[in-house]
């Protein structure tokens, strides 16, 4: 009986070892990957940088899948907005993040998508921070309220930026910029 319980604990401890080189062997190789790409578009291979940072969205590891997004938003490598929507999507809903990390990739969805979209896409996509309480809430109503003034819906804008002010745990420097739009461009 203790002969099985030691060699039980002995597979269990083997396993959990077995998986975690495992795992760090995947990261590394992710890593490799992130930075082999990052050297073709230094090199100018567009094409290729493209194909292996959509890859590494696709592998939707926690670290490197937002890191790769990123680096073709900020270097304007996409133009299909559809297809970064779908790269957004795959970190949104199939990666595992951080509840404030999904938060941030929403709100920069949201960000990225503010110009082309109408007022009910963008708050169908900020709806899971605004119904939060997430740190990024105070940032969604704000993008929001923002989104309405530049569309000359004062009213709206100003639902919005006093749902900052009321917020609990908002962004100090939000609220600060809410209560300048509102008593600078919204008084009554």
């Amino acid at each position: 009986l203790i002969l099985s319980i030691v060699i039980i604990v002995i597979l269990i401890l083997t396993s959990f070892f077995s998986y975690k080189v495992y795992r760090e062997n995947i990261k590394e190789k992710l890593s490799d990957k992130y930075n082999s790409a990052i050297i073709d578009y230094e090199n100018n291979d567009l094409s290729k940088t493209i194909s292996i940072m959509k890859e590494i969205v696709k592998d939707k590891d926690n670290t490197y899948s937002p890191l790769a997004l990123y680096f073709l938003i900020d270097n304007d490598l996409v133009d299909n907005k559809d297809e970064v929507n779908e790269l957004f999507n795959i970190l949104i809903n199939q990666t595992s993040l951080e509840f404030e990390i999904k938060n941030l990739i929403i709100y920069k969805k949201a960000l990225y998508n503010a110009n082309s979209i109408d007022e009910n896409d963008l708050l169908k996509i900020l709806n899971p921070l605004i119904n939060s309480e997430s740190s990024w809430k105070s940032h969604a109503l704000y993008l929001i309220a923002e989104y309405f003034y530049s569309k000359n819906e004062k009213e709206k804008s100003k639902e919005f930026f006093d749902k900052i002010i009321n917020t609990k745990n908002a962004n100090q420097d939000i609220i600060k910029e809410a209560q300048k739009r509102l008593i600078r461009d919204l008084s009554e």
